[in-house]
């Protein structure tokens, strides 16, 4: 019996193409070790399998998650608060990126190239920086939760075509005077980094009053051009997900926002 002939003759319900690009496998790696490769994929496929059912009956574990809004739609709040109920992994693209060109990964080396050249690091590559960080056990294990990525369709498209699917899409929906209102108002204190907000946040010490520092792109004039930027990609990446998504008001209280939140994670995952 030849020994793809053995592979097939044990367990019918095993299929394996021994020559793999002109490469015959069982002569580099030998027979055992690929009946090895065999079983721990099919133990593989059964975790899977399981952890898929332990979804469905607990709403906690394993969630994958997205979240969407315009600049100062309180998605940072939100996801905060997503984080802390769910155990979720948060997850944003320059967080990714910056831990893919630090780990010198493939495509982490790929971004660095593009980022250094002052150029936008391209779609493939940053879903490639993606599909790396979700592969990661934290995310497997928690589940994850992808901050305000994708932004456009094509994004979107290339995420779906890379076989990464969410149980949730989550938009903050927030007018754009309000918004206008939360960024121009916004400041930062150059020492500890803590935000505040000169009309609803604004801090007790006159001191760190003093030192208070706005960022040069929270201007009326660009957060504006970022709302348009914003606009033009928000509803075709809406429609991508038309089937999870779910639109709250995030112009409501924060606390407001979180309970239609959670309402919204519940409905679609026990869905």
């Amino acid at each position: 019996m030849t020994k793809k002939a053995e592979l097939h003759g044990e367990k019918k319900d095993v299929a394996l193409d021994t020559d793999f690009e002109g490469v015959n496998l069982v002569r580099v790696l030998g027979l055992n070790r690929i009946k090895k490769f065999i079983r721990k994929s099919k133990r593989n496929a059964a975790a899977g399998a399981t952890e898929s059912v332990q979804v469905t009956s607990d709403v906690k574990s394993g969630l994958k998650l997205i979240i969407a809004g315009a600049p100062a739609s309180g998605k940072g709040t939100q996801c905060e608060l997503i984080k802390e109920k769910y155990g979720v992994t948060h997850l944003s693209t320059g967080d990714m990126l910056r831990a893919a060109v630090a780990a010198g990964s493939e495509v982490g080396t790929l971004a660095k190239e593009y980022m250094d050249a002052g150029k936008l690091v391209p779609d493939e590559v940053i879903i490639g920086v993606v599909q790396d960080r979700l592969s990661e056990d934290d995310c497997k294990t928690n589940g994850w939760l992808l901050d305000g990525f994708p932004r456009t369709p094509a994004q979107a498209e290339a995420l779906a075509a890379a076989g990464v699917t969410a149980d949730c899409f989550l938009f903050l929906n927030v007018p754009d005077e309000i918004l206008v209102e939360r960024v121009v108002g916004r400041r930062t204190d150059p020492v500890t980094g803590k935000i505040y907000h000169m009309t609803f946040s604004p801090p007790d010490d006159e001191e760190v009053l003093a030192r208070l520092e706005q960022r040069s792109d929270d201007t009326e004039e660009k957060v504006k051009v970022r709302l348009e930027q914003f606009h033009a990609n928000v509803e075709a990446v809406k429609g991508s997900y038309s089937d999870i998504g779910v639109e709250i008001d995030g112009a409501l209280s924060p606390d407001e926002v979180a309970k239609a939140v959670d309402s919204a994670i519940q409905s679609k995952v026990s869905a």
